[in-house]
């Protein structure tokens, strides 16, 4: 796999700069953003693997960035870089639809390697933080297999993105248009779901991610 393409957002502008300067040669840098509507304009601009968002930020902060940018571009992945490792904090951005939550003190290797992941279709998150995500979801058995589902885990990135837009009803022109591949290439990704789930219709794909909360 290549290198993920990664949009930095984050309103420290001192701070940003150091993570693209420790991330430049490592992941392809697509580009930076230090306020909400940049962040929201400049993903959608580039299309970006993976952004690497920062939680608190005037005018809403990294979930309203997340919440803007699924809904016309739900192929891009997020992970949240923040000061803050609150419970709150972490299980609001994960329910927006990030990935992943690390905090500032993590090694620029770490970060690096968090972003692979991620990128990979992994949820990533600091030691004592996923915790808090476990026992968030602990009450909600749909949203926890979703986190961590033996029969997800055998979908690659791609088939994953393509579950989701099939369960959300959208059809397969619509799925080629969003994730910019061919409906061949879509029709493709959906057998290849089919065999890997034991599944033999759309609408029992469908059933199974809602079942399951991958929507």
């Amino acid at each position: 796999m290549s290198e993920p393409r990664v949009f930095l957002v984050d309103d420290h502008a001192l701070f940003l700069s150091g993570v693209r300067t420790e991330l430049d040669g490592v992941v392809e840098i697509a580009g930076t953003a230090t306020d909400v509507r940049a962040a929201v304009d400049g993903i959608r601009a580039t299309k970006p693997d993976v952004v690497l968002v920062d939680v608190h930020m005037p005018d809403g902060g990294g979930k309203v960035v997340i919440d803007e940018v699924l809904r016309t571009d739900p192929s891009i992945r997020f992970l949240a870089l923040s000061v803050s490792d609150a419970a709150e904090d972490v299980i609001a951005i994960i329910r927006a639809g990030a990935r992943g939550y690390v905090t500032k003190t993590i090694a620029p290797a770490e970060l690096a390697d968090a972003i692979r992941r991620v990128h990979g279709g992994d949820a990533v998150f600091s030691p004592r933080l996923a915790g808090f995500v476990l026992d968030a979801f602990a009450g909600e058995p749909a949203a926890a297999a979703a986190m961590s589902d033996p029969e997800l885990d055998k979908l690659t990135a791609r088939e994953r993105d393509v579950l989701r837009l099939i369960a959300r009803g959208y059809t397969y022109k619509e799925i080629a248009r969003r994730l910019g591949i061919s409906v061949k290439t879509v029709e493709t990704h959906v057998s290849a779901v089919l065999r890997k789930l034991q599944l033999s219709t759309r609408h029992e794909l469908t059933r199974w991610a809602s079942d399951r909360g991958v929507v």
